[in-house]
This record gives structure tokens, C-alpha cells and sequence, in this order.
């Protein structure tokens, strides 16, 4: 049975690197795999920066700024449809962290809504080290309004709390007890931690820990990097 994925959450949580893995993953255990990127703002780390990486572990891109495939704003429904009629087996949508990309995915409510039970998740990506997700109180509210926007319901969290280059096991440690609250508050599963995977393994060997609210850890592998373009033009 076809497997579709959104992520959603807050900007510079990770979720595209998170979706870059999870589609890595599935393509090496022989699973037809398409990713879906509608980050439609975001230029800093892009995904249209790896169609070589993609298109080698044989995993179908449909990305607005992947000019190759001749994909505009206009003609990216046509293509985003592929998603729903075609044999896949895993599709990872990578929706941007902002209203923008939210609404995006939106307009795709009745494709999903059709969708078999089972068949959809929709996982909020938090990292605690970025703005409006320091806290339970913030989290939740963010996903409301992701949600609210999106006219998707999160099934999942997943916490991928990290600094970057500057990444620990602190990190995860941190992002625990907050994901957890988040969790406990709304009842909604912690399904993944992700994260580097010396820093994740030792997160695991912590004293303590609620594997309820651990879920099922992913080890990530680095993928992307900053747009040098990006920094060229904005400076960050």
C-alpha cells in the first residue's frame, strides 16, 4: 500500500534533511520513492540541490526550483498529482516552514482526503532550538496554525532538536522533556528522534527515558549544506 508523509514545521527544523533521509532509506530497501518538495521560500538549504544525489538512488523530485525538469509555480500541480495517480510505494512531501508552504499543500485536501486509512501521516518536525517551538505552549500553537493552513491534521512529532554544526546529544536531551509535554498535552504520538548518529546513540544510553516518547530513532546522514548562493545574496 502507497505511504505518503508530510512534514511540516517550524523553518530550520530540519525537515528537509529528515525527508532527504527518509527517502535515501526507502529507495535502498527497494521502494518506488518520490519526494515532493513545497518549500516555496526557503533557497537557504534547497532540495533542488541534490537532484544528482536523487536521481542516482533512483528517487523521482518534483521541486519549483528544479529548472531541469522544466517546473514553474504554474505547472507544479500538473506534476504534484503524479504523487496520488502513480504506483509508489513511499511519497515524502516537504512542505516550507511558513503560511506560504502550508497553504500549498492545502490546495491538495481532496487528493488526500481520498486517500485509505492508514495511508497518510503528517509529522510536525520540532527542533526546540529554533524560534516559537522553545516550549510546549509554542509548539502547539504553531501546529495549530500549520494545520489550520495545511487542512491537515498532525498524526506524529518527531524530534530532531539540534544546533546544526554545533549539534550534541544536549540537544536531544533538551528537545525530550518539552517534546514530551507537547506530546502529553495533546495526545499526539512522538513517533521518531532524529539526529546525528553518534549524538543519537548517545541520547539512547540516557538514564530515564520514556521510550513512549522517544518513538522509533532514525540516524540521519548529513546531506545538506548551506546555498552559497543564498549566502551570497542574503548574507546569512
Amino acid at each position: 500500500m502507497k505511504k505518503i508523509i508530510i512534514l511540516i514545521g517550524n523553518y530550520g527544523s530540519g525537515k528537509t534533511e529528515i525527508a532527504l533521509n527518509m527517502a535515501i532509506r526507502a529507495a535502498a530497501e527497494g521502494k518506488r520513492t518520490q519526494v515532493i518538495d513545497l518549500d516555496r521560500i526557503n533557497d537557504y538549504f534547497r532540495m533542488s540541490d541534490h537532484v544528482r544525489l536523487l536521481d542516482e538512488k533512483k528517487i523521482d523530485l518534483v521541486s519549483p526550483t528544479f529548472a531541469g525538469k522544466g517546473l514553474t509555480q504554474t505547472n507544479m500541480p500538473a506534476a504534484v498529482a503524479s504523487a496520488f495517480a502513480q504506483d509508489w510505494d513511499l511519497v515524502v512531501f516537504d512542505v516550507g516552514g511558513d503560511p506560504a508552504g502550508a497553504m500549498s499543500l492545502a490546495r491538495y485536501h481532496s487528493d488526500f482526503a481520498a486517500l485509505e486509512p492508514g495511508q497518510l501521516e503528517v509529522y510536525d518536525i520540532i527542533n526546540i532550538r529554533r524560534p516559537m517551538s522553545e516550549t510546549p505552549e509554542k509548539i502547539l500553537k504553531l501546529k495549530g496554525e500549520m494545520e489550520g493552513f495545511a487542512r491537515q491534521t498532525v498524526t506524529g512529532f518527531i524530534n530532531n532538536s539540534n544546533l546544526q554544526t554545533w549539534a550534541s546529544a544536549q540537544d536531544l536531551r533538551d528537545g525530550y522533556p518539552v517534546v514530551r509535554a507537547a506530546s502529553e498535552l495533546s495526545g499526539v504520538p512522538v513517533v521518531h528522534t532524529t539526529g546525528r548518529p553518534e549524538f543519537l546513540e548517545e541520547f539512547l544510553r540516557g538514564e530515564g527515558l520514556d521510550r513512549r516518547f522517544v518513538g522509533e530513532p532514525i540516524p540521519l546522514v548529513t546531506y545538506m549544506q548551506r546555498s552559497w548562493d543564498s549566502f551570497a545574496k542574503g548574507g546569512i
